[in-house]
């Protein structure tokens, strides 16, 4: 949109929110690096959207609240007032307004608190590569050494619960950013999907929901107000705000260059490893492609899976071309000698409906494997298609989960299932034909040949 309809919409959001006997304000910081840090104002109609950035920002000391100021950057929440559906470029009565010029950010038309957090997060991914600091979308923690591993993952693919470690403090669950002295949370709090959340499988996370948290979508009684993690009657994406403090964090939350860097992905097709070791250039396409899988829903009987990518795993939140944060990546990895991983924790023996899901006590072994070094020393095969190198064995895991290939009855069709994901990969990159005009040719040709060699 053009500045003059920013400027509508501020205004239409401005007014509502002086129409209100109460309004909301909060003011908070984000990157706990102080070099880099940004103070943030929020506005809002809603208490709960208060206590949700409340709980997602870095709280001030009273005393620096005190000497606040003025802030960098402002959300005027007005998600209860329609934008004004024929007003120029607007598609519908709900607008997330960001402007770099104005350093504020709009919303109408919708309820959802995520919104703000997003914000931050896209503006985020803007400034802090210009000062040659990366911002990732990704999880971390740091071992008792102070080894820093990175996770990254779409929706559903472990990402918030593989890093939820009670043998290593959370560094942060969702928003980092990678810088010379390296790497810091961008946030103060953690955004947990709540959906069959259990203390026996996700102690971490079931620990931090007390008094302060917010529960979004989650169903309950209202007479006993017992919560039902299982209950889905409002959507799947049920989730638990919470101060990154409730959890076994790491205070501040910043820490060292990463050893690992772990790329998630839930392959409801069954063809992928539970783990691959990757080169710079497989890391690379395997970030800019941010692959998982999910089943296409149970409408008239459909159950086949549906390969999902979100460039970087998290299209929404890019301000560069994929390939800009994708190179940045690679030489800050080969800078400091980090190792990068491709895990997958979806289907196993067969796809969806024929396999089964590959038990998270196996991912967790995997994840140990790493940490411990126990995958720097073991021998490693070449897969087809991908040519991602497996190791032949890790202890705790049995071969045929090492080898999807084993756990397939019908050889060929697990080969033609592979060969199909290859292509589905190939399709995708197409997006990213312009990435020469961003790093260069020889870059973007290198880039390419990380991924996949499907037969035709």
């Amino acid at each position: 949109m053009d500045d003059r309809t920013f400027l509508t919409n501020r205004e239409r959001a401005i007014d509502y929110l002086n129409t209100l006997d109460r309004v909301y304000v909060v003011d908070a910081f984000v990157n706990w690096d102080p070099e880099s840090r940004f103070k943030v104002r929020i506005v809002t109609s809603r208490a709960y959207h208060a206590l949700f950035m409340n709980n997602m920002l870095i709280r001030p000391t009273p005393e620096e609240l005190e000497n606040f100021g003025e802030p960098d950057f402002v959300i005027y929440n007005a998600g209860a007032f329609p934008a004004n559906k024929y007003t120029q470029f607007m598609t519908s009565q709900t607008s997330i307004d960001l402007s770099l010029k104005h350093k504020e950010m709009v919303i109408l038309g919708t309820m959802y608190a995520g919104e703000m957090k997003k914000g931050v997060f896209t503006l985020m991914h803007y400034l802090m590569p210009m000062q040659g600091k990366l911002s990732l979308h990704s999880g971390c923690n740091a071992g008792e050494k102070g080894d820093v591993t990175l996770f990254f993952g779409l929706s559903g693919t472990g990402k918030t619960t593989l890093s939820a470690d009670p043998n290593r403090p959370l560094i942060g669950d969702d928003e980092h950013v990678w810088s010379d002295k390296g790497v810091f949370n961008i946030e103060g709090g953690c955004y947990a999907k709540a959906v069959g959340l259990k203390p026996e499988t996700e102690p971490e996370i079931w620990k931090a929901i007390r008094f302060g948290t917010v529960l979004e979508n989650v169903d309950y009684d209202p007479t006993t107000r017992v919560v039902d993690f299982n209950g889905t009657t409002i959507t799947e994406n049920t989730r638990a705000s919470y101060p990154i403090e409730f959890t076994n964090a790491r205070i501040p939350c910043v820490g060292d260059h990463p050893k690992n860097v772990i790329l998630l992905a839930c392959d409801a097709f069954g063809v992928l490893p539970p783990v691959s070791k990757l080169t710079l250039e497989q890391a690379m396409y395997h970030f800019i492609s941010g692959y998982t899988a999910k089943v296409a829903g149970t409408e008239v009987g459909v159950k086949e899976p549906e390969a999902t990518f979100s460039a970087c795993f998290g299209s929404a939140f890019l301000m560069l071309h994929p390939f800009r944060y994708a190179t940045m990546l690679a030489d800050k990895m080969k800078k400091h000698g980090t190792t990068a991983w491709l895990i997958n924790t979806g289907w196993n023996g067969g796809k969806y409906g024929v396999g089964k899901r590959i038990s998270l006590k196996y991912t967790r072994a995997i994840i140990d494997a790493i940490h411990s070094g126990e995958l720097d020393k073991c021998e490693y095969v070449s897969t087809p298609v991908f040519g991602l190198q497996v190791p032949k064995a890790i202890k705790g895991v049995p071969a045929e989960v090492l080898n999807p290939e084993m756990g397939w009855k019908d050889k060929a069709e697990f080969e033609k299932t592979l060969n199909n994901l290859g292509h589905m990969f190939v399709k995708n990159f197409e997006h990213f034909h312009d990435g020469d005009q961003f790093v260069g040719a020889e870059m973007a040709a290198r880039i390419l040949t990380g991924g996949p060699s499907p037969k035709a």
